[in-house]
């Protein structure tokens, strides 16, 4: 009946266990996938502000106006690569929590 009992309970862990990390193998796609889709929008958004500053260049009547519209899409290129790896950063580190959590004791 001992044997019984213990055999139950391994038998339940590992069950558990794989469950686990069959769920974890899972959301890691998800994330994975969720990363995917946000690095393709930042490339869209970047490719589509290149080619409107090179429309902007293409217009300029002067050197003046050209090193104008250069200086702005860097600054713009520079505020805009630090907020998307800031969004990415939070995106990890939130899947990184998810993670840790999944594996955590359930309360109750």
């Amino acid at each position: 009946m001992a044997n019984e009992n213990f055999t139950n309970k391994a038998t339940e862990a590992v069950t558990q266990a794989s469950k686990s990390l069959q769920d974890a193998a899972s959301k890691a796609g998800e994330n994975a996938s969720a990363l995917n889709a946000k690095v393709i929008e930042h490339v869209e958004t970047n490719t589509r502000a290149a080619f409107d500053a090179l429309r902007t260049a293409a217009d300029v009547k002067s050197v003046q106006e050209l090193a104008q519209v250069q200086s702005e899409f860097v600054k713009a290129a520079a505020e805009r690569s630090q907020a998307q790896i800031k969004e990415v950063g939070e995106m990890i580190v939130k899947f990184g929590k998810d993670a840790m959590a999944m594996f955590q004791p359930k309360q109750g």
